[in-house]
């Protein structure tokens, strides 16, 4: 699994410690922001197929 580096805000990082540990959601930080990058994907995807853009979907461009 590639590993990249990131840099986030302390109040933002204190914030997603809180949800992380034996006593918290996640296992890890790690644990943590691939959760929430998978949900925001997935946010995402349904913003553009409401929208119509998801890759394959005809919009009003191709016609």
């Amino acid at each position: 699994m590639p590993k990249i580096s990131v840099e986030i805000p302390e109040e933002l990082l204190e914030d997603l410690d809180e949800h992380v540990g034996s006593d918290g959601k996640f296992v890890n930080r790690s644990d943590a922001i691939r959760a929430s990058v998978r949900k925001t994907l997935d946010m995402l995807d349904e913003i553009d197929a409401r929208h119509g853009r998801l890759e394959g979907d005809e919009t009003e461009a191709d016609e």
